[in-house]
């Protein structure tokens, strides 16, 4: 591999930031990404902020704690952990934290299709459109969309991830590089709880892999190649994953292209 693209490649996990209030996290002034954004919003209880959406589409998921939304035509819901909601550009909304409280929020350039959506986590709904399994054995992990390629959206596709118990997720190892950027923002993996995020350029060539080591609060880009996670034992990998097509007609979620040296 190139090292000057491998050096690149080392550089594509971020530590978010643990600071109280707004932080931008991934952008395409400070990354690979072009069209892939992730922020973090960090709330004390009883702290509000105003979330302005600009030109973006915003994607805000409740992490940890618990908290309210307000002072918006639509939003007034309370917010649990998983809770999400999405706003098209030019919104705005006032979040005030009940519980500490921690918000990944996925990002892109709003491109005149979306609608204010408000998803409640459920996870006993069955298995379907929003609550699916994929993969078998060592690769099967539990997927909630927090916002569906059914929901209206620009170019954001999102949901969490569940591995199992010290195994891979995203295997067999897949890329979507003509269509989408992804981003894979890790949560409830406190230390000494780790998994190594994987990323790669081309089919089977494992030798020129880097390994990111991830834990909570660590986001990892994937502007292209090939992307398997896999977690330590005692550990199940964790993530809100973040999909931001190039144009609205890529905003798909069945674009995924397995590496053909490890399908059967």
């Amino acid at each position: 591999m190139d090292k000057i693209i491998k050096e690149k490649m080392e550089k594509w996990k971020v530590k978010s930031s643990k600071d109280q209030g707004f932080h931008k996290v991934i952008t395409p002034e400070n990354s690979d990404c072009k069209v892939a954004q992730i922020f973090r919003l960090n709330l004390k209880a009883g702290e509000s902020y105003e979330l302005e959406s600009n030109n973006l589409e915003l994607h805000p998921v409740l992490i940890e704690g618990e908290a309210q939304l307000s002072e918006h035509k639509i939003l007034n819901q309370k917010m649990e952990k998983f809770d999400s909601f999405y706003i098209p550009a030019n919104e705005k909304i006032k979040i005030t934290a009940s519980k500490d409280s921690i918000f990944y929020i996925a990002g892109a350039v709003y491109e005149g299709i979306g609608e204010v959506t408000f998803r409640k986590f459920d996870i006993t709904l069955p298995i379907g459109d929003i609550h699916q399994i994929h993969g078998e054995g060592v690769g099967q992990r539990e997927v909630m969309f927090t916002l569906a390629p059914s929901d209206k959206a620009s170019r954001l596709i999102c949901g969490l991830t569940w591995g199992g118990n010290g195994s891979w997720t995203s295997w067999p190892p897949h890329q979507h590089e003509k269509d989408l950027e992804e981003v894979y923002c890790y949560f409830d993996m406190p230390a000494p709880k780790f998994g190594f995020h994987v990323s790669y350029l081309k089919s089977g060539e494992v030798e020129d892999i880097v390994a990111h080591v991830v834990q909570s609060g660590d986001m990892v880009q994937a502007p292209c190649g090939y992307h398997p996670t896999v977690a330590s034992p005692g550990t199940r990998n964790t993530y809100l994953w973040v999909l931001s097509s190039f144009v609205p007609e890529g905003r798909s979620y069945d674009l995924a292209i397995l590496d053909p040296k490890f399908t059967k």
